[in-house]
């Protein structure tokens, strides 16, 4: 079953931090389609209005321009809110190496903010957005919930917390919280601008730009890329998942690997271009290998992704062609 079957009481009302960003906006996108209400609540920072300006004249959609280190306008953003899809927060391992304390008010602080503006509110479900970067230096693959290892950046120690207090809010409170830890999440309305933006878009402006991408690396590192349907699916299953599972944490990703080299000849195959990388030193905080176990999620939430890496690429490539043509 897709999340396109599933269905909420009818005046049910979402509310999406981050819902200017990539994943936000998608789910933002995803939920009016279905015919629900939608808040979405973003400061801008790394959101971009041009991602939710389709939504502005739905009657169904509210913007909210704050910022959830703000607890008074989390609160005031909670109020009268069933289901709270919660994607706000600094991305980017090498960018947290170089801004630590900044992660730390952003990501932990403000997801603080929001669990506790959703207990106080009466939240239905707290669904919040975690990362594979949470499994560390682990060797195992594939990886699953329970073995981590030590953490590589502070990027990573923030998601790690978050959990923590997703535990906490559910055993201390009774808040139904649920964490989705994401692997390499792709598709469109990402990105592919900036120092910090993630690899399959930046290959592909790149390439149709007649540049020379730069791998970090060797290209031998491997991703579990997982399109953007999935990870919705992942998000509005957990809004119907059973309160005897909340508080605790699922792998959201394919259950794929596949290594960067070969995505890059690839892309460059799927565009007719013949273009050798550049390789350059490997990123710091990076984890080698990514591959999930996906049978907790399959089992506790009822998460059945469709959407394979080959299936996404394809539609992802035709996104961005359009989009940059449009530029």
């Amino acid at each position: 079953m897709s999340y396109k079957d599933l269905s909420f009481t009818k005046d049910s009302v979402f509310l999406v931090t981050g819902g200017a960003g990539f994943i936000g906006s998608n789910l933002c996108e995803a939920i009016l389609e279905m015919g629900y209400k939608v808040r979405c609540l973003d400061n801008l920072s790394t959101g971009l209005r041009s991602n939710v300006k389709m939504f502005m004249d739905n009657e169904n959609y509210t913007f909210i321009e704050a910022d959830i280190r703000d607890l008074d306008a989390c609160i005031k953003a909670c109020d009268g809110v069933d289901f709270v899809l919660n994607q706000a927060a600094w991305g980017s391992v090498p960018r947290s190496i170089e801004m630590p304390l900044f992660y730390e008010e952003v990501n932990i602080r403000g997801t603080l903010n929001m669990m506790e503006a959703a207990k106080q509110q009466g939240v239905k479900k707290f669904v919040y957005a975690s990362s594979s970067s949470v499994y560390g230096d682990h060797p195992v693959l594939p990886k699953q919930e329970g073995q981590e290892g030590s953490l590589l950046s502070p990027y990573a120690l923030t998601k790690r917390v978050d959990e923590e207090y997703g535990r906490l809010y559910k055993r201390l409170y009774g808040l139904d919280t649920y964490g989705l830890r994401y692997f390499n999440v792709f598709g469109r309305r990402q990105t592919p601008e900036g120092a910090y933006a993630a690899v399959l878009p930046k290959f592909i402006k790149m390439l149709l730009n007649g540049e020379r991408p730069t791998i970090n690396g060797d290209g031998k590192q491997s991703r579990d890329f997982t399109y953007i349907e999935n990870v919705i699916e992942a998000n509005l299953k957990a809004c119907q998942a059973s309160s005897d599972v909340a508080g605790q944490v699922f792998n959201v990703a394919y259950g794929g690997r596949e290594y960067l080299i070969d995505i890059y000849y690839g892309l460059c195959q799927a565009l007719e271009i013949e273009r050798e990388p550049i390789f350059g030193p490997d990123r710091a905080g990076d984890i080698k290998h990514s591959n999930a176990d996906i049978s907790k999620a399959k089992e506790l939430l009822g998460y059945d992704p469709k959407w394979s890496f080959e299936r996404g690429i394809q539609v992802a490539i035709a996104w961005y062609k359009e989009d940059l043509n449009e530029a």
